[in-house]
């Protein structure tokens, strides 16, 4: 690496908070400022740059970043931008750049935030060194050796307290809860939550294909309910991964809900009620069997993006902010900076992109990895040998069905 770049350091945050955005915001500044160099970090992100607002930049010392490690959110906030006016207004974004006279830029973000690292680096033409930490508690980015994002472990962690004491809740009841957690694209979270709660069940959208109708979702639910009836167990749980309305048909699923989108054209589906949909729709399945059961829908997502870090995101970050700084500044640019092992390594933005379809390459979970069938091995769903012998005989006598009629009714789901 050759040695560039020693002017001023920005660092800019982009798409949706998660925990330990500050961070790297600060191990970023203290490093850098103590190899003698300026920090400037962007407030309310790409948005700004894209406004020409030269206000947007504000000063940072180590006296505003010491302490901020521990907090949530982002003291420079954070933002989304629509992909037209993304195209139309790039060249204003360039421009406030190299006024505001940043030579070395730190972005903090997803799979969006690094498109854009990259549209900024390829640009640039060597006048602007960047450098991308990955940020997203969905847990989709293609990290080396399976490495969590930061904000993936908080949180999990935040989501799994919250589920244990729902958990409590039902079996004190006797109800079920339908819990739909974020994951738009990959279902890490709800995996994750699910597995360490002890959920009863997980579904992720990476199960499904495209277009899955409302029915087969709603009668897996309905499966899982009917087996623990015929456990003599009245109570559970089921996470549900957001991601599984983006499967849906858009037409059928605006019989339920109207669509709303966010700044950058994608439906909301965090909006989207989707375990109030398929609530009503298991229920109708269960009283046309004579089933008598209460099932609150909630969704939890928000109140884990902004939430305080748990020691093992403070730690990483701080690796992360520290790593980020000291490759930018031994000449470094273009590349995504990870810890793999206890050690820092540059991954090329080359290495991230799906060339077949010039995005960003996304990390879904694997349905053949260990990882999910452990998950799937103590949930509690219909299965291949629940359509035969003892166990069919006493699923059927619990929805008041033949063994046969059980069989046709839900052979289309195991």
């Amino acid at each position: 690496m050759s040695k560039k770049n020693n002017g001023i350091v920005g660092i800019i945050v982009g798409g949706g908070p998660a925990p330990g955005i500050n961070g790297v915001i600060s191990s970023a500044t203290i490093e850098a400022i103590n190899e003698g160099k300026q920090v400037v970090g962007i407030m309310g992100g790409f948005k700004s740059l894209f406004a020409g607002d030269l206000n947007c930049a504000i000063p940072l010392t180590i006296c505003d970043v010491s302490t901020i490690h521990a907090q949530g959110g982002s003291i420079l906030r954070t933002s989304r931008e629509y992909p037209d006016k993304v195209k139309q207004k790039f060249k204003v974004l360039m421009s406030t750049l190299k006024h505001l006279g940043i030579a070395n830029l730190i972005t903090i973000g997803g799979e969006g935030t690094l498109f854009m690292a990259t549209w900024i680096e390829r640009e640039a033409r060597g006048s602007i060194s960047v450098a991308h930490v990955p940020k997203t508690i969905d847990n989709d980015i293609p990290l080396p050796g399976g490495v969590s994002t930061f904000g993936y472990q908080t949180a999990r962690h935040r989501g799994v307290s919250i589920v244990d004491n729902i958990i409590q809740d039902a079996k004190t009841t006797g109800r079920w809860y339908f819990i739909t957690t974020m994951g738009r694209y990959a279902g890490h979270l709800a995996l994750g939550i699910g597995k360490a709660a002890g959920a009863t069940i997980t579904l992720l959208s990476e199960e499904f294909e495209a277009n899955v109708s409302f029915k087969k979702v709603a009668d897996i639910l309905t499966g899982s309910i009917i087996k623990r009836l015929s456990m003599s167990r009245d109570y559970g749980v089921a996470i549900l991964a957001e991601g599984i309305a983006d499967k849906f048909d858009h037409d059928e699923l605006c019989t339920y809900e109207h669509l709303e989108k966010d700044e950058t054209g994608r439906v909301r589906l965090s909006e989207i009620q989707l375990g109030r949909i398929l609530k009503t729709l298991v229920r109708k399945n269960l009283e046309t069997m004579g089933i008598k059961i209460t099932i609150v829908d909630k969704t939890i997502g928000y109140e884990l993006r902004a939430a305080a870090p748990i020691p093992f995101d403070i730690e990483y970050t701080r690796d992360l902010g520290y790593g980020v700084v000291r490759y930018l500044l031994k000449g470094g640019t273009g590349a995504m900076i990870v810890f793999d092992e206890g050690r820092l390594k540059p991954v090329p933005f080359v290495e991230l992109i799906d060339y077949a379809t010039g995005k960003i390459r996304q990390r879904p979970v694997d349905l053949t990895s260990e990882t999910y069938r452990v998950g799937r091995e103590y949930m509690i769903r219909l299965e291949p040998s629940d359509m035969t012998g003892e166990n069919l005989q006493r699923l059927a006598k619990a929805t008041n069905m033949t063994p046969q009629e059980f069989k046709g009714r839900f052979k289309h789901i195991v």
